[in-house]
C-alpha cells in the first residue's frame, strides 16, 4: 500500500520524512538505506520517521543513509518543526528538543552540551577540550556531544582538508566506540566560523545542524568567538546561541521540496 511521503532539506541536508503517527511504518536498517540509495531509491542523507510520543508532541526517528538508527538530527529537526508549523517538543533518542517555526526556517532548543569523555562516549579518558590525538594534519580536536559525537578541529582553512579522505578514518577509529562525526572548521572574521563536516553513516554533507551546534560550542569554550555565531557551511548559514551551562539554541532556513507516495515494500 502506498502512503505519503515528504521530501525536505535544510540547507542542503536533505530528507525523505514519513509520517507514521496515524498508521505504523515498520522501518528496518536494509530499508532505510534501500530508500536513501540515490540511484535505486528516493535519495536522501537521513530518512525520517515521525511516530506517536508518550511524552513529547511527536517522536523523531533518525536512519542515516547507511540504515543506522542515530540520536539527533539538527536540520532534520527544523524541518520537522515547519511541517508540524506550530511549537512543539520532539522526542528523539538524544533527548526532547523545543522547536519554534518561523517564516521560512525554525528555532531548535537542544539539551545543554556534555563534555565528560564518557559520555561523548571515548574509549579512554582524556581532556575533551584538548585531546591529546592526531589524525595526519589533523590534531588536538575537541569533543563535545549534543544529542550525538562530535569532534572538531579548528584549522587555518577547513578548505584545504581532504575531508573525504580523513573523515572516514577518523569517524571509525577504535577511540569512538559508536563512531563520531568529524567537523573541521576556521575562523572567517568576529563571532563568525567556516565549517565542514563529514556526516557518521553519511559522508560529506552541505549542512550539519548538530556540527554547527558541537562547533559553536567549543569554539565558545576555546575562546575563538563569542555568542551568539554564525557558522557557515557550504550549503547556507546557521545562527547558534550558547552560554556555558545552558542549552544550545539554533536557528536557520528548512524548506519542503515536494510530497511523493510510495509503497515501502517494494524497499526490502
Amino acid at each position: 500500500m502506498k502512503t505519503r511521503f515528504h521530501k525536505m532539506h535544510g540547507l542542503g541536508n536533505d530528507f525523505v520524512v514519513i509520517d507514521a503517527r496515524d498508521a505504523a511504518v515498520a522501518m528496518t536498517a536494509a530499508r532505510a538505506h534501500a530508500i536513501a540509495d540515490r540511484r535505486t531509491g528516493i535519495g536522501c542523507d537521513q530518512l525520517i520517521l515521525l511516530e506517536p510520543s508518550q511524552v513529547a508532541d511527536v517522536k523523531m526517528r533518525i536512519f542515516n543513509a547507511d540504515g543506522g538508527e542515530v540520536e539527533a538530527c539538527g536540520n532534520a529537526t527544523r524541518c520537522i518543526a515547519t511541517l508540524l508549523n506550530k511549537p512543539a517538543a520532539i522526542e528523539t533518542l538524544g533527548g526532547i528538543l523545543q522547536t519554534i517555526p518561523g517564516d521560512s526556517g525554525a528555532t531548535v532548543t537542544l539539551l545543554p552540551p556534555a563534555f565528560d569523555w564518557e559520555l561523548i562516549p571515548l574509549a579512554m579518558p582524556m581532556d575533551t577540550r584538548d585531546m591529546p590525538v592526531s589524525w595526519e594534519e589533523l590534531a588536538r580536536p575537541a569533543a563535545v556531544n549534543v544529542g550525538n559525537p562530535h569532534v572538531v578541529f579548528f584549522v587555518p582553512d577547513c578548505d584545504a582538508v581532504d575531508l573525504e579522505m580523513l573523515g572516514p578514518i577518523i569517524e571509525h577509529d577504535p577511540l569512538f566506540p559508536e563512531r563520531v562525526n568529524v567537523n573541521v572548521a576556521s575562523l572567517d572574521g568576529e563571532n563568525h566560523l567556516k565549517l565542514r563536516v563529514w556526516e557518521r553513516g553519511v559522508g560529506l554533507t552541505r549542512a550539519c545542524g548538530t556540527g554547527a551546534c558541537a562547533t559553536a560550542v567549543a569554539a565558545v569554550r576555546a575562546g575563538l568567538v563569542r555568542s551568539p555565531v554564525c557558522v557557515s557551511l557550504p550549503g547556507g548559514d546557521l545562527d547558534i546561541t550558547w552560554e556555558d551551562g545552558n542549552a544550545i539554541q539554533m536557528t536557520g532556513p528548512a524548506t519542503h521540496v515536494f510530497t511523493g507516495e510510495a509503497d515501502w515494500g517494494n524497499f526490502g
